[in-house]
């Protein structure tokens, strides 16, 4: 019979597309939105929105020359990932993490991050990604700037977990560690929090430019459980001091 079917196709059972032409505004709004949350998730990541902070829409949709509808569909997205909050008439604010996010967030570090060192074949490796992000944090530190080395280590875990080689590891990886940057403001003296870290990365990059990929899996398995108790402390010291 001539026509679409129930089923969506034509009499030569050919899908009718005409229907999917009622969508494409969404989705070109949808596509900016996109690109609006990545802009945002990478000022979250750098440290530029602190937890606890109110977006204002006015001022971002303005600075970033977007509409508030197109603001609005990448404050859902970023919701989604656990980054921002909506408080019921106050607005949009930047997530303050719980206890049980910091140990789910080290939980899913542990399992992807030493997966990806366990999983490389023979080396050499290629660790240019990882040794930039290296070099950027110990420079960071000579210019005493703490908020570029903490920038610098999330890259570093990122680059570590990019050795998977999988597109969707590097995009778990990149809203896991957006997470991991709003609970390294709880901390009251990153210098002191970082700078042990840096010579920790140092090393590990160095076991790898080795080839011991195992030797590396340990160290930064040490590594995380270290990190996550020290932060693990200070939430707890936060606490009892409310």
């Amino acid at each position: 019979m001539a026509g679409t079917t129930a089923g969506g196709t034509n009499g030569g059972g050919a899908p009718d597309l005409s229907e999917l032409a009622t969508h494409s505004a969404s989705l070109k709004r949808s596509g900016t939105a996109e690109r609006v949350a990545v802009v945002l998730r990478d000022r979250i990541t750098e440290g530029y929105f602190p937890p606890g902070s109110r977006l204002s829409e006015e001022s971002i949709s303005g600075a970033l020359a977007v509409s508030r509808n197109t603001l609005r569909e990448a404050f859902r997205l970023l919701s989604h990932e656990r980054l921002l909050e909506h408080r019921l008439n106050r607005g949009v604010f930047v997530r303050i993490l719980a206890v049980d996010d910091l140990i789910d967030i080290y939980r899913v570090r542990l399992l992807v991050e030493c997966a990806a060192l366990r999983a490389l074949g023979e080396p050499p490796f290629d660790l240019t990604a990882v040794e930039a992000a290296v070099s950027t944090g110990e420079q960071a530190a000579l210019r005493d700037d703490w908020a570029a080395c903490s920038t610098a280590n999330i890259r570093f875990h990122q680059a570590l977990a990019g050795l998977a080689d999988s597109p969707r590891t590097d995009e778990l990886m990149r809203n896991v560690l957006a997470e991991l940057r709003l609970a390294f403001h709880v901390m009251a003296d990153p210098r002191r929090f970082h700078e042990p870290y840096l010579t920790r990365n140092r090393e590990i990059t160095d076991r790898l430019t080795k080839g011991d990929a195992a030797g590396a899996e340990r160290m930064l398995a040490f590594y995380l459980e270290d990190s996550r108790r020290q932060l693990a402390e200070a939430y707890a010291q936060r606490l009892t001091e409310r």
